[in-house]
């Protein structure tokens, strides 16, 4: 008998086992008491990620805080930085050929700093709006907070703004620990609800339709709060249900697009900010992955996008309102 058998290459996956012979059973039981030793050392080899990540995360504080005096105007670097940094840059080729238009005194700091470096990376600039960017213009810094060998959380730190009252938006990403590899796997994103200020909720928009009575001839328009597409439903928190599994797929696409950006700015953008901000890394992404690459989730741009179907809740809601409008109409008469 060889694999070949149709006992071994057409049988469901969860009946494989039972189709072996013995002698090949207990061949497949070693190999799985081999892959437990495996899975052991993936258990280790992630603890100790994760320790690396915090002991040089601690390393890194310093250099991070020099960084936030530096874009905020608290302080100014000193000349060997500016120039150990001249000589970076020339080397990149990224030198200006012009020469500044102003000598920028009456400027604090580097503004707009995390805004640009955002904007720069390939997954984020197609999910910020026009609104967003005037939110995320007040946005000082990102840092990053390794909580266990699970979890880590990026924290947003804010200046005063016009959208909302919150000083620290964060979002903490837990995994799951795979019962096959050992490897971790997007389980729960958990966001801070925004304190938004009156009418300045970003994520959501108010759409008007004029509606006509058919009998009266009158108009009237009427209004609906319906999701937006913005950066800031990257907050909302997500996690998946044991309960729904139809909802559970919905979750899960966007858990995966929020651990792919949440792991795009804890592992790229904080770490190499400046080179986010003057697009040199966003270059070298192109040349690693191609100039015509899109990392996208949905459609030719990335986007946060509400899981409900807009469309069809707006037609439900239409022909729901036209139906009430000519149960109503006695009453429209009577005014």
């Amino acid at each position: 008998m060889t694999l070949e058998d149709s006992r071994f290459g057409v049988v469901p996956v969860a009946n494989t086992l039972e189709a072996l012979p013995t002698t090949v059973l207990k061949r497949v039981y070693g190999l799985k008491g081999v892959q437990t030793q495996h899975t052991e050392l993936e258990k280790k080899f992630q603890a100790e990620i994760h320790e690396l990540e915090k002991k040089y995360n601690a390393l890194y504080a310093p250099l991070y805080e020099k960084r936030l005096q530096i874009i905020s105007g608290a302080s100014e670097p000193e000349a060997s930085e500016i120039e150990a940094g001249k000589t970076a840059v020339e080397a990149e080729d990224l030198l200006p050929t012009k020469e500044p238009l102003t000598e920028g005194d009456d400027i604090n700091g580097i503004p707009e700093f995390w805004l640009i470096a955002l904007k720069n990376n390939q997954i984020i600039e197609g999910g910020i709006t026009d609104k967003d960017a005037e939110a995320l213009k007040s946005l000082t810094d990102v840092k990053i907070e390794y909580i266990d060998a699970t979890k880590f959380q990026l924290n947003f730190h804010f200046a005063e703004n016009a959208y909302f009252t919150n000083t620290v938006l964060s979002k903490t990403f837990t995994y799951q620990e795979s019962p096959i590899s050992g490897a971790h796997i997007p389980f729960q994103a958990e966001g801070t609800t925004i304190e938004w200020k009156e009418g300045q909720n970003l994520t959501v928009e108010v759409k008007s339709k004029k509606q006509r009575h058919k009998e009266t001839n009158k108009t009237r328009v009427v209004k609906k709060t319906v999701p937006a597409d913005t950066f800031f439903n990257f907050f909302a928190t997500r996690k998946i249900s044991e309960d729904d599994e139809d909802e559970d797929e919905d979750v899960y696409d966007f858990l995966e697009l929020d651990f792919e950006i949440g792991e795009e700015i804890k592992d790229k953008i904080v770490p190499h900010a400046i080179d986010w901000f003057t697009g040199k890394a966003s270059e070298l992404e192109g040349l690693e992955y191609g100039d015509d690459e899109e990392f996208d989730y949905e459609g030719d741009e990335y986007n946060y996008q509400s899981t409900d179907d807009d469309d069809e809740d707006d037609e439900e809601d239409e022909e729901a309102t036209l139906k009430n409008s000519r149960e109503q109409a006695p009453e429209c008469k009577q005014q």
